[in-house]
């Protein structure tokens, strides 16, 4: 047979499959989504088996074989090998790019030199007479006869010309091989005697010089459960060697085992017990448990306000699912994956769930992966990538939030986790729920479809006309959403009130402080000042590299470049004009911090952003503190929006409601609007009644006016007016294909020879190039222009926007573009990242 390998080069010239054979040895190990090692180019390297076909369909005269088999098990099934074809497809990238997204970092193996000692020269010592006293001989021998060049380069560094001597004269031979980046972690672990009588006997027999051997002994006796030597070691405060003593003697065995790196251990889950339904709950379950007995594929979007009890609908749907014998699959934005939701989940299910997400170790990830692999795990619960869990009989796979931006990846591939989880719910007939109290509207517009509500345009990219939409209006026990106050942050300056806090604010935190309740407070900046400006000369302090101001972080007294990471120290006077008028202007969660505790003396305050949460078990750590009321206010940037869940919260405060609003994206409005909501639904979720402050300069923006009440229909029925006006999502879709150079000559005319060549093959293709409003097919190339941020890392940017509409194949057509352009060695002169269905056009 000859395997069809996708080799790991993310080239558009080596994108596609190579034939090798499969030797005899490997025959019925290798298999579809097998990981082997191949030679290509001079090299071996790893490469990932799509299809297995019959010899004769090949010219195998000059096929070369497959040099190792990486895995026993493959890594990816059959039907994660076609999904990955479809992301290829679909998002414009290399199928291996695809392929790698779907496997756990440790797995993305690498090409190593391993030297081992030949058969013949073992066999005649006199081939190995003039390096038989070497150091590195020995250490080779016991080896095994096979060890890594690299790690007896390091261990023995004044030995090469003797290893140099030694290959060449072929006592050592040098192959190259592929090493992953982490393995299976294996300790040696203590085990009691198979025979306890014989061992007890024994012992007693035993002299009394071997008193530290007995004692290891007698604990195994008495206790029976494997223990790892370090920790026996570390319990009978003993050296390892006397433990090995015990060993020699028969009355304990010590043996190799695998260890779990498990990011829970020693943590303790209460558990939980399935709580009485409100009816409208009730109503939502009964729907998907209905589907979920018919095992038919089916995409549900369930609209429920903040507090309505969607974790229990979900709960309870995975329940009714793994009576089924099928798995479960849950998608949380990153910034909501708390502890609050793993405890949830591990509270209700136990040893069964698998957690992943990118705050875990490499080793960890892997490890939950192995789980997932080995059947021991029926429920995932993680950030984006965690739809790719290699389960076998998938029966649900439930997205919260998910009108959450985070569930687009930003680097290749870049794929939407919701469009993934939907194609991969077909695959194995199984339902899709979407959730969230502010879907994003090409959901909801699909989904209104399918009640027969008003819905031009287009249907969302993954959700398709006939999703059914699950409302949930109410909150569990009848609780009342929050008040929402607007505070015209213009009428609090004409009041002389030149603080960050409006009166109102500073009233309400003050309340609560007397009071003992809780506060959380959202500013969407970190750091301590958004820019610093000269007030003589009007300087502004830009990133070298970035076109984009600096960022003042106090705590290092430095300028920061939130891009690209340059940092540089706080000038004290102008660069330009040597004035000492330079001055911190806006405001971070850093001076907030500060000016909490200035306004409220003794105030304690835990503050959330990437600053303060790049440690491991941060999040947890900071949301535990506050969780046991150990601070009076929780101030952070996005991530205190969403999934918290504390009873004493009764104040939400959000600092600059227009943060987000007039960016130069046409989801600023929406992403406004959901934030805003998304945030006061932190407050008043249990017996006391919840309040919030929303300071603005915009309190007439229809974004931010449906938030105050709540309103999400009103919402969405102003901005589809907009949409619809300027043919945006739902009413068409989006590709931005963004270029970059260092020469912005060459990127300008790369730049318009893309526009031209697009526009040429959809003429070709017969498809109309702009929108006359009839809902009809079209393509519209619009660009290039210079992108919001129009020089990154030292280049020059650009951007083409495609619009269309239809099924106009516009991802076919922009490969074609981008082939034609492409040089002799299959890449364009400039490099081209695209990005199907943005979520972002910065």
């Amino acid at each position: 047979m000859i395997a069809r390998v996708i080799v790991d080069v993310p080239s558009r010239a080596t994108d596609r499959p190579f034939d090798y054979g499969i030797p005899d040895a490997m025959s019925g190990w290798v298999e579809v989504g097998s990981r082997v090692g191949v030679p290509f180019a001079g090299r071996v390297l790893q490469g990932f088996v799509i299809a297995i076909v019959p010899f004769a369909e090949v010219d195998s005269k000059k096929l070369k074989p497959i040099a190792e088999l990486l895995d026993h098990l493959p890594p990816l099934s059959p039907d994660l090998v076609e999904l990955a074809q479809w992301i290829s497809d679909k998002y414009c990238c290399a199928l291996t790019t695809a392929l790698q997204a779907m496997i756990p970092s440790a797995l993305k193996g690498k090409a190593d030199s391993v030297v081992t000692l030949a058969e013949e020269a073992e066999a005649s010592d006199g081939r190995l007479i003039e390096v038989a006293d070497e150091p590195w001989l020995h250490y080779v021998r016991q080896s095994g006869g096979e060890v890594r060049l690299a790690l007896l380069q390091e261990r023995f560094p004044g030995a090469a010309a003797s290893i140099k001597a030694a290959i060449q004269r072929g006592t050592l031979e040098e192959r190259v091989s592929i090493r992953d980046r982490l393995a299976v972690r294996k300790v040696l672990t203590v085990f009691p005697p198979e025979n306890p009588a014989e061992a007890e006997a024994s012992i007693a027999a035993a002299s009394s010089r071997a008193a530290k051997q007995q004692e290891v002994a007698r604990y195994m006796l008495e206790h029976r459960e494997p223990i790892p030597l370090a920790a026996l070691a570390q319990a009978l405060s003993m050296t390892t060697g006397t433990i090995r003593g015990a060993e020699e003697k028969g009355w304990i065995l010590i043996r190799e085992t695998v260890q779990q790196r498990d990011p829970y251990a020693g943590r303790g889950f209460r558990r939980t017990e399935p709580l009485s339904l409100t009816e409208g709950q009730q109503a939502v379950y009964d729907e998907l448990a209905e589907a979920l007995d018919n095992e038919s594929s089916r995409v549900f979007l369930l609209h429920g306000v903040t507090g309505s009890g969607k974790t229990e609908v979900y709960l309870q749907a995975i329940e009714r699912c793994l009576k089924d014998e099928r798995q479960a699959i849950v998608l949380v934005p990153e910034i909501a994956l708390t502890p609050q939701m793993v405890e949830r989940f591990k509270g209700r299910f136990g040893d069964s769930v698998a957690v992943m997400h990118s705050r875990l170790s490499s080793g960890e990830r892997y490890d939950e992966w192995r789980k997932i692999r080995e059947g021991r795990a029926q429920v995932t619960v993680g950030a984006r990538s965690a739809v790719f869990a290699p389960f076998k009989r998938i029966g649900l796979i439930i997205i919260d939030e998910e009108h959450e931006s985070s569930y687009k990846q930003e680097e290749s591939p870049k794929y939407h986790a919701r469009d993934v989880a939907v194609w991969r719910a077909r695959q194995h007939n199984a339902l899709v729920v979407l959730g969230s109290a502010t879907p994003s509207l090409e959901s909801f517009v699909a989904a209104s479809a399918s009640r027969g509500q008003e819905a031009d345009g287009n249907a969302s990219p993954s959700v398709k006309r006939g999703a059914t939409l699950l409302p949930m209006p109410d909150r569990v026990g009848g609780r009342p959403l929050p008040k929402v106050h607007l505070i015209d942050m213009r009428d609090e300056l004409k009041g002389g009130n030149r603080s960050m806090f409006s009166r109102q604010l500073h009233e309400a935190l003050l309340l609560r402080l007397e009071r003992g309740e809780q506060s959380v407070l959202l500013l969407n900046r970190r750091g301590y000042s958004t820019f610093v400006m000269c007030r003589s000369c009007g300087y502004t302090a830009q990133c070298p590299h970035c076109d984009i101001s600096l960022t003042y972080h106090q705590k290092s007294k430095a300028l920061r470049c939130h891009y690209c990471g340059h940092a540089e120290q706080a000038p004290e006077v102008c660069p330009s004009c040597e004035s000492e008028h330079i001055r911190f202007f806006g405001t971070g969660t850093q001076r907030v911090e500060e000016e909490l505790a200035k306004l409220f003396p003794g105030i304690r305050v835990i503050r959330m952003d990437v600053d303060t949460t790049t440690e491991k078990g941060s999040h947890e750590k900071w949301l535990t503190q506050f969780g046991n009321r150990e601070a009076d206010v929780l101030l952070g940037t996005q991530m205190v929006a969403k999934g918290l869940d504390f009873p004493y919260v009764t104040l939400v405060g959000v600092i600059a409601a227009d943060t987000s609003l007039h960016l130069p994206d046409f989801r600023a409005a929406e992403k406004t609007f959901q934030l805003l909501t998304q945030v006061a639904g932190r407050a008043g979720r249990h017996e006391l009644p919840g309040e919030v402050v929303v300071q603005t300069y915009n309190p007439e923006h229809y974004a931010i006016v449906s938030s105050q009440h709540h309103d999400y229909s009103s919402f969405v029925q102003e901005e589809l007016k907009h949409r619809r006006f300027m043919a945006y999502p739902p009413f068409c879709r989006l590709i931005l294909v963004t270029l970059s150079h260092e020469q912005l000559a060459l990127l300008i005319s790369e730049g318009e020879k893309l526009a031209s060549t697009l526009r040429d093959l959809a003429r070709a293709a017969g498809v109309k190039s702009s929108d006359d409003g009839d809902g009809s097919r079209f393509i519209d190339i619009l660009g290039p222009v210079a992108s919001p941020i129009p020089r990154m890392k030292d280049r020059y940017r650009f951007q083409c926007m495609i619009k269309y509409r239809g099924n106009v194949g516009a991802s076919d057509l922009l490969k074609q573009a981008i082939s034609l352009l492409s040089g002799t060695n299959g890449q364009p002169p400039v490099t081209m990242s695209v990005d199907v269905d943005p979520q972002v056009i910065l």
